[in-house]
């Protein structure tokens, strides 16, 4: 690794603004796609499969991809991947902005999910190399945050700028700010790379992509097919083959690119069950609820963005108090708590109606985003030490593929859950149930899309049979969420306070 020398205090700090400034861009790229949806749909039309693929495709790739790219960038340079990352995010941005059908717009997006992995990967491993001690802690609950901000605003900022200058300024915004943090971070960036690693576990990879694809093929299918068809069981299967197979092969590897030893430690465990939670709770209504404002109230792309600002507001300022509060709670219970309060959330979002007014709504929205941001700013800064410093691409593409391929995972299962609740609300609807199955799966497909245009049915009556669905899924993903809140409070009860350094044993030292 390269001798580090003296620098300026500000080029430090201008990296990770750069970084920071990517990794925001990054997730409003995926939730501002939820808020384009409906007007993708109106511009170029496309099944309600194919729609759902503008969000998945480009998640599906991203948390494929994290790991290798984490490998790369610790084999080949943190600086390069980074770079390369950046710069092809750039370029698949403008590609998805003139994309002249959705199925091309799908296919660019798997390109920009890729893009995305080095990007968050070389960059976050960089900013391991430039920090150490509590600056390296306190620097990567900000790029949390700032993940977070970007993630929470994307719906409202898709918004105004659908409202603007329609839906392509999406991704063509996205392009801009990529183009910014290439210009100032890269110049200032020391290239970094570990002495010892071997590069990509392509077998592993290969597996672990299969894995996860296939999964996510079965959810987005199953609501269509149905969950018992011999292509949907055939899908799941061949993703539990791929899965033991990437397990077998992680094993066996001298140098695993998922060093499965680290579940031993229960501090290790815990940190990756907060991704999965803060996606049940608060990331899956961020594609959701645009869906439902825009596509099933018919509220415009500026007022339904708007309306996010209730779920999305906490995170521009629980983060930071919650991390001051470490001074006097431990990080596991102040998780737990937070977690807690998003599941109650959950509950009550879920007897709200589609149509009622704006407070109605925004209320259990605040309560959701208050809770979820807890964890939030503190999550990236728990996992970054579980690891060597040298192994640091590895530490953070663990915890990475974990929030990106388990948010991933669980849109395509909340969706597919949505569907498979629609069309069973319809099966015993009035005026509905007369219709044959595969009409039923096709409408309840198109509802849970938000594209009505083919649904003949009375609006008034699609709201309801919405609200009865849209009930049930929260209160499951309430369960998952307290259930999440009772696993950070055993595992991350004796996790380390603000200003310590934790050894890669999990204890806590000086």
């Amino acid at each position: 690794m390269p001798v580090k020398t003296p620098r300026r205090a500000r080029d430090k700090y201008i990296v990770l603004g750069a970084i920071c400034l990517a990794s925001s861009v990054l997730p409003l790229d995926f939730s501002g796609a939820a808020a384009a949806t409906p007007s993708i749909a109106r511009a170029l039309g496309g099944s309600p499969i194919a729609l759902t693929w503008v969000v998945n495709a480009f998640m599906l790739s991203f948390g494929s991809c994290v790991m290798a790219a984490g490998a790369l960038a610790d084999a080949y340079g943190r600086r390069r991947v980074f770079t390369l990352g950046i710069a092809l995010f750039v370029v698949t941005s403008i590609a998805v902005s003139f994309a002249p059908s959705v199925v091309w717009l799908d296919v660019f997006r798997v390109a920009q999910g890729i893009a995305a992995a080095c990007t968050l990967s070389g960059g976050s491993a960089a900013l391991a190399q430039e920090f150490e001690g509590p600056e390296q802690s306190r620097a990567f609950s900000l790029l949390g945050t700032t993940f977070g901000v970007g993630l929470a605003f994307g719906p409202s900022i898709g918004g105004v700028l659908i409202g603007a200058f329609g839906w392509r300024s999406v991704f063509l915004s996205g392009a801009v700010l990529g183009v910014v943090s290439l210009v100032f971070g890269v110049p200032r960036m020391r290239e970094s790379r570990d002495p010892n690693a071997r590069g990509v576990d392509w077998p592993g990879t290969v597996s672990f992509t299969a894995a996860l694809a296939l999964f996510t093929f079965a959810l987005i299918e199953a609501p269509d097919q149905g969950w018992t068809s011999p292509l949907v069981l055939g899908l799941f299967a061949g993703a539990g083959f791929s899965l033991l197979g990437f397990v077998n092969i992680e094993l066996r590897a001298e140098r695993p690119m998922l060093d499965l030893s680290l579940f031993r430690y229960p501090r290790f465990v815990g940190v990756q069950a907060l991704p999965i939670a803060t996606a049940c709770c608060y990331v899956v209504l961020l594609i959701l609820l645009p869906i439902r404002f825009i596509g099933i109230e018919g509220h415009g792309e500026v007022a339904g963005g708007a309306m996010m600002i209730a779920l999305s507001a906490p995170m521009l300022v629980v983060p930071f108090a919650t991390a001051i509060c470490t001074r006097w709670i431990s990080a596991g219970r102040l998780c737990a708590v937070g977690l807690a309060l998003s599941a109650c959330g959950l509950v009550w979002l879920g007897y709200v109606p589609p149509g009622a007014p704006s407070a109605a709504i925004a209320t259990p929205m605040l309560l959701i985003g208050f809770g979820a941001s807890m964890p939030w700013g503190l999550m990236d800064g728990l996992s970054v030490s579980v690891v060597p410093k040298e192994r640091a691409g590895m530490a953070t593409g663990i915890f990475s593929t974990t929030r990106v391929a388990g948010e991933s995972i669980l849109l395509a299962a909340t969706r597919a859950a949505l569907a498979t609740l629609l069309a069973a609300r319809l099966a015993h609807t009035e005026g509905a149930s007369n219709r044959g199955a595969a009409q039923l799966t096709e409408a309840a497909q198109s509802i849970a899309a938000g594209d009505l245009r083919q649904v003949d049915m009375d609006p008034a009556m699609v709201a309801v049979v919405y609200g009865d669905a849209f009930r049930t899924l929260c209160i499951a993903l309430a369960v998952i969420t307290f259930a999440s809140a009772l696993v950070a409070l055993v595992f991350l009860g004796r996790t380390q306070r603000a200003g310590e350094l934790p050894d890669v044993d999990g204890t806590a030292i000086e």
